[in-house]
């Protein structure tokens, strides 16, 4: 069993790419991940992380467990915004590995997140958390200090993609 003290975080590299393509694949609940192939699921992401790793307004973690198996990532983008005192960290995706879930691994991530955010002089972090999901109904970030905004509502639209 994999505690938290035997987790380490580290920046995603290029060599973390097939763990984050199977930890995604492994959760199923994406779509377009589930219609592609393995090797397109792969290469999406290298393009991703490259594209993340050559900004610094994108970090990539991932944790790994005491074999060296990435068992979960998480990925924040910071935004500047006009109208607050500093950025905003957005993490985008937080994924662990269904067999490593509740051991701390998660919690690891975000406080590594919670770290960079105040070096980089942020005011908040926020993210988004489908109520379906089995973090939202536990409570995971609720337990974290995390404060569920019910004043504002998540909108997307959809773009056509270029062929």
């Amino acid at each position: 069993m994999t505690n938290s003290t035997e987790i380490c975080i580290r920046p995603a590299t290029a060599g973390d790419v097939c763990a984050i393509s199977t930890i995604l694949r492994e959760l199923g609940w994406f779509n377009h991940v589930n219609k592609e192939s393995p090797a397109d699921t792969k290469a999406r992401i290298a393009q991703h992380l490259e594209l993340c790793n050559s900004y610094e307004s994108h970090t990539v973690f991932v944790a790994e467990n005491q074999n060296g198996e990435v068992i979960g990532y998480i990925a924040v983008h910071w935004l500047p915004y006009l109208m607050l005192a500093g950025s905003e960290g957005y993490i985008s995706e937080l994924f662990v590995r269904e067999s490593d879930r509740g051991k701390g691994v998660g919690r690891k991530l975000l406080e590594v997140v919670n770290e960079q955010a105040i070096k980089r002089g942020c005011t908040r972090l926020m993210l988004v958390n489908g109520r379906n999901r089995e973090s939202y109904k536990r409570g995971f970030y609720q337990k974290l200090g995390w404060k569920e905004r019910q004043e504002v509502t998540n909108f997307v639209l959809l773009l056509p993609r270029k062929t």
